[in-house]
């Protein structure tokens, strides 16, 4: 893995006294896992250039006792450790860089804090679809340039990967920069190498002093730099702010992913909907299925899991979820993840990405819609993309007064913008099935109540001929 730091400040070569390396000679940083080399590709007066190679000794992580990855038996020798940016590089760089890192300069200590015309290069970024490293890196003052990269550029076909080549271009001083990367790059890195204790937190106030309270992502950053270890987090977050933090996550995504309301927790109901619309997926033995209104790719992942199906895609409205779904994705063996794919869409414009597939799922999306927005959502799905099979689940709006606390004629989320009987989905449903040639059944999801029925309700459309 790579790190590039380009000074093009009068007197470029000042870079050398901060980094104490001198720009004329290489220089090599022996590593627990490998070893680091800095050296200079250019060094005038006008601009100067060093390089941290870090090369990570894949025997030696093989032979580790903390070498395994889990849920995939091959992790420990097919993986991105040796050339994408991690927790190695974060390492590397406090031992290759440890002076200009903790702001010392003993020759020129009048170089310390000043600023710098600074471009930063990362070849090998893991990210998602990149949206994260903008939210991480431009509320800091940086210009922020991605590309992401091909899964195999010799393949085409097998489409992108969750690697980006990261360029930032920014005038502060160097330690405030190298704070920022050896934050950030362990925040984006889900694998760290080494065991995240209660050391994690004085490491990342002392890095994150001055920027990270007052960061947008501040929460963020804080849970995935210490693994989504709950205490860890919620301590670091509370020493970030004197306030009192929002009610703690389950460890596992941010609170707004999508998850289901809190009445229908108890009978953990969003389980049931995805453990039933996937087990009848899984049925029909399809060879692709799109997910509309994936949010966190709850529903991608168990498909992903359970079965064979060659393509998987999902769609989303919101960027935000698409980044958890994105995280989700990343915990699953890359073998299994060639088959699916997430992107940024709406259900209510027709978009050719969601035409051709055999099976399409909205698992609780829409009750989201306006009726105008219901409409044009017929549109797209039932008259443009016309899948061979569509299953929809909604809320039944009569099981609502069996839940505790909650107040008559209210929903069961804020964004809801209605809530079905069983008789009023029906009237729906059949409708949209004859003006568009389906035939559809219908069950319930969830315990059923003799007089109120299921929790949830789900209408299987199956195109005629």
């Amino acid at each position: 893995m790579l790190l590039s730091i380009t000074n093009r400040t009068p007197d470029a070569t000042d870079l050398g006294h901060l980094l104490h390396k001198h720009p004329a000679r290489g220089h090599e940083v022996e590593l627990a896992f490998g070893k680091g080399l800095v050296f200079y590709s250019m060094a005038t007066a006008e601009e100067c250039t060093a390089h941290l190679l870090v090369e990570v000794d894949p025997i030696d992580l093989v032979r580790s006792a903390n070498a395994k990855q889990a849920g995939w038996a091959l992790g420990q020798y097919v993986n991105d450790r040796p050339y994408a940016a991690s927790s190695f590089l974060s390492v590397a760089i406090s031992r290759a860089f440890g002076t200009a890192l903790n702001g010392r300069c003993t020759k020129r200590p009048e170089l310390v804090d000043q600023p710098l015309d600074l471009e930063l290069k990362l070849p090998v970024v893991p990210a998602g679809d990149g949206a994260i490293l903008h939210k991480l890196f431009e509320p800091l003052g940086y210009q922020v340039t991605t590309r992401r990269l091909a899964l195999d550029p010799a393949f085409e076909s097998w489409g992108e990967s969750c690697f980006h080549e990261l360029v930032l271009r920014t005038v502060q001083p160097l330690h405030v920069v190298l704070k920022h990367l050896f934050v950030l790059i362990g925040a984006l890195d889900r694998a760290k190498h080494y065991w995240v204790g209660r050391d994690e937190i004085e490491k990342l106030l002392a890095k994150g002093e001055g920027w990270l309270p007052d960061h947008p992502e501040k929460e963020w950053i804080v849970r995935r730099y210490l693994k989504y270890q709950t205490r860890l987090a919620r301590e670091a977050l509370e020493r970030l702010a004197p306030e009192p933090e929002e009610a703690e996550d389950d460890g596992e995504e941010p609170a707004d992913s999508g998850a289901e309301p809190a009445v229908e927790k108890k009978i953990s109901l969003h389980d049931v909907r995805l453990d039933r619309v996937a087990e009848l997926v899984a049925a029909l033995h399809p060879q692709s299925v799109v997910d509309l209104g994936c949010g966190s790719g709850k529903l991608i992942c168990r498909l992903l899991k359970q079965t064979k199906i060659p393509k998987i895609v999902g769609m989303d409205v919101s960027s935000h979820v698409l980044e958890i779904a994105h995280d989700h994705l990343e915990r699953i063996p890359p073998f299994q993840r060639l088959r699916a794919e997430i992107f940024l869409g709406s259900l209510v414009y027709r978009d050719s990405r969601i035409h051709g597939h055999d099976v399409a799922t909205l698992v609780e999306v829409i009750e989201h819609l306006d009726g105008d927005r219901l409409d044009a959502l017929e549109e797209v799905v039932f008259a443009a993309a016309a899948p061979r099979h569509v299953m929809v689940t909604t809320p039944n709006r009569e099981y609502n007064v069996l839940f505790e606390g909650m107040k008559p004629g209210t929903l069961r989320h804020t964004d809801h913008r209605f809530e079905w009987t069983r008789a009023e989905f029906r009237e729906w449903a059949d409708r949209v099935a004859g003006a568009h040639g389906y035939e559809v059944t219908y069950e319930g999801l969830g315990e059923e109540d003799a007089a109120h029925g299921a929790p949830s309700q789900m209408a299987i459309f199956t195109r005629k001929g």
